[in-house]
């Protein structure tokens, strides 16, 4: 396999629009990256950009160490799974998975082992002889990774390959695509404009947001320790709660006052934060890290009334309003709750994050 090295590459379109500014990453060998963000963020032109399917405005790519900036697609060494599969109707799941090594002048016996080595890691072996028009979503799913598995490429690369899926499909497509990556120990870049796909997929994730990244981290890593407001609430579901507050000492404590309530922040957030006394913040929570307790708390007690109440088995999200704000709690479903009750929440403190306001970088 190989490595894949992004250097300041950029892409502007026709009429001045930038939809990739500057680009730096590097994608070690055997590593599965994922690129995330959302509709028009630049992920799936970075893509193309790497496949040689859009030309690179300025900047420098880079597999197994060579320059590919005019070189062209078939001759990259990488093989691409397109959102809509993009397979032949005419031909059977054979030929598909052939033509590749067919028009490459590859000799019969060698792609009839490599067709049905595929066929066999990917359990459609049953299907080489269907057309495209008799398999279901997730049969042509797995026809089209199995194309580009027969190449043996350095590189794969995917383009929102499980949008077309069911939910259920998805899941399953999921740990089948990480189950293969570990199979075949390659170097793969993954796009999507699913949270949860990165999180459970990537090896490290790359946030996007207007062509820039925002950040390049270890699923946990971005959960846990957010540089942005963006990242914080895009990575996770139901995304973070986000609560304007203003610092005040008193006596002093430092308390983060919400307006209909007030929270007391320990000796070593209030440290972090000294220079935003007297100032607002952003205050991030996550839906479950804000605990319910069926009284009041005698401290960082917060008073929410039910909005909305989503029962999902194994938790219940709780659309909850304080004077200001609508947040959403992740609670146990042992607790019965009726839109109009009273929710008494408190934060975890250990597990709450502060923006700036005017920046929304993370200052804690």
């Amino acid at each position: 396999m190989a490595t894949v090295e992004l250097k300041n590459m950029t892409k502007v379109f026709e009429g001045g629009v930038k939809a990739v500014d500057s680009v730096n990453l590097s994608v070690n060998d055997k590593e599965f990256v994922v690129l995330v963000g959302p509709s028009g963020c630049g992920k799936t032109t970075t893509l193309r950009m790497v496949a040689g399917l859009e030309e690179i405005t300025s900047g420098e790519l880079f597999i197994d160490g060579k320059m590919m900036n005019d070189v062209a697609p078939k001759d990259r060494d990488i093989a691409m799974v397109f959102q809509n599969y993009a397979l032949y109707p005419h031909m059977t799941v054979y030929d598909n998975m052939a033509f590749g090594l067919k028009i490459r002048k590859y000799p019969k016996a060698e792609i009839n082992q490599r067709v049905h080595e595929a066929a066999q890691i990917l359990d459609i072996e049953e299907l080489l002889d269907r057309k495209p028009k008799a398999l279901s979503g997730g049969q042509r799913q797995r026809v089209a990774v199995g194309r580009a598995i027969v190449r043996k490429p350095k590189v794969f690369l995917f383009d929102e390959p499980l949008s077309n899926l069911d939910a259920k499909l998805r899941v399953q497509m999921r740990a089948e695509l990480s189950a293969l990556h570990h199979r075949l120990q390659a170097t793969m870049i993954y796009v999507t404009h699913d949270q949860v796909e990165a999180m459970t997929m990537g090896d490290r994730i790359v946030v996007l947001k207007d062509g820039l990244i925002q950040q390049i981290g270890t699923p946990l890593g971005l959960y846990n320790n957010p540089v942005n407001r963006f990242v914080a609430g895009f990575i996770g579901s139901p995304p973070m709660n986000f609560l304007k507050v203003s610092l005040r000492d008193q006596g002093g404590k430092l308390m983060a006052d919400e307006g209909s309530f007030q929270l007391e922040l320990t000796p070593q957030m209030a440290e972090a934060l000294r220079s935003y006394v007297g100032k607002e913040v952003i205050l991030g929570v996550r839906p479950e890290d804000l605990l319910y307790s069926e009284s009041a708390q005698p401290h960082n007690n917060i008073v929410t009334k039910v909005e909305v109440v989503e029962p999902l088995g194994a938790e219940i999200h709780l659309w909850v309003s304080t004077k200001a704000n609508q947040i959403v709690a992740r609670v146990a479903p042992r607790y019965a709750f009726h839109v109009g009750d009273v929710a008494n929440l408190h934060p975890d403190l250990a597990k709450v994050h502060f923006f700036d306001l005017e920046t929304e970088k993370a200052i804690l």
